[in-house]
């Protein structure tokens, strides 16, 4: 089974649908693992497309506080007014379909992967660092992980002896790229990838992030190829500035932070 991977969207229809042409016809199954709203400037349409085309779907930490079921607290300014906004521009069936997004891990049925938002241990967690993934490495239920709410592309593996961060590694900065990497099934690895994010990412790279998982129908290795693809980011910063949102949110989008 083939799946493609895509987590923090954060209403950014532009990259998201970049996203989707991009990834056409070379999946089977898509799984989200969470922040479809926040900071972007069209959550309505980015929860329907969601609705519409995702097999497995993991709430994230903004979509929780969008829709009613936690507090702002922990956020900064920015990310505050820009919840409450997204709050009053949904529909009431997305808000619902928000509400509704079970918390991870989800673990999709056939398949040795698990899907969360923030870490296997704690939907909220952080896992930045090789140092982050020690416990969740150790701990998680399934050979591979699929986590994301650092926006930040590339993971952590170990086969109990040594420990190793996975970072992709590009050459182009400006066109589509991809970077491929081999998954031991049969042995001792665990892994923790993450898809990076679509509509925000944080590793200087303004292309938007996404993976696509290939478990080879139980092979005993399986492959994760990681994408970044460009989009029209002077449309996604046009729209936040047009919808009274802050103007960080916009001039982030073409630095890549």
């Amino acid at each position: 089974m083939r799946a493609l991977i895509l987590s923090d969207i954060h209403g950014n229809l532009e990259a998201m649908e970049a996203v989707l042409a991009a990834a056409a016809g070379s999946y089977d199954q898509l799984w989200h693992l969470g922040d479809a709203v926040g900071y972007g400037a069209s959550p309505n349409q980015v929860v329907e497309r969601m609705r519409a085309l995702g097999v497995i779907h993991v709430r994230g930490n903004h979509d929780r506080v969008v829709s009613g079921m936690a507090t702002a607290e922990g956020f900064n300014p920015v990310a505050a007014m820009a919840a409450y906004w997204t709050t009053l521009q949904l529909k009431p069936e997305n808000l619902e379909w928000l509400r509704a997004m079970p918390q991870g891990p989800i673990y999709p049925a056939g398949s040795v992967a698990a899907c969360v938002h923030g870490s296997p241990l704690d939907e909220d967690e952080y896992i930045v660092s090789l140092n982050d993934a020690i416990e969740p490495l150790r701990q998680q239920r399934s050979l591979i992980t699929f986590f994301g709410h650092t926006h930040l592309q590339g993971g952590f593996s170990t086969n109990g002896k040594s420990w190793a961060e996975i970072i992709p590694g590009y050459t182009n900065e400006d066109e589509a790229v991809s970077w491929k990497l081999e998954l031991d099934l049969h042995g001792s690895t665990r892994y923790l990838l993450n898809p990076g994010s679509v509509g925000q990412p944080r590793d200087f790279d303004w292309r938007a992030a996404y993976a696509l998982f290939d478990d080879r129908d139980g092979d005993p290795t399986a492959e994760i190829v990681f994408h970044r693809v460009p989009y029209d980011v002077p449309a996604a910063q046009k729209a936040i500035l047009d919808a009274g949102l802050p103007q960080r949110l916009a001039w982030r989008l073409s630095e890549g932070r």
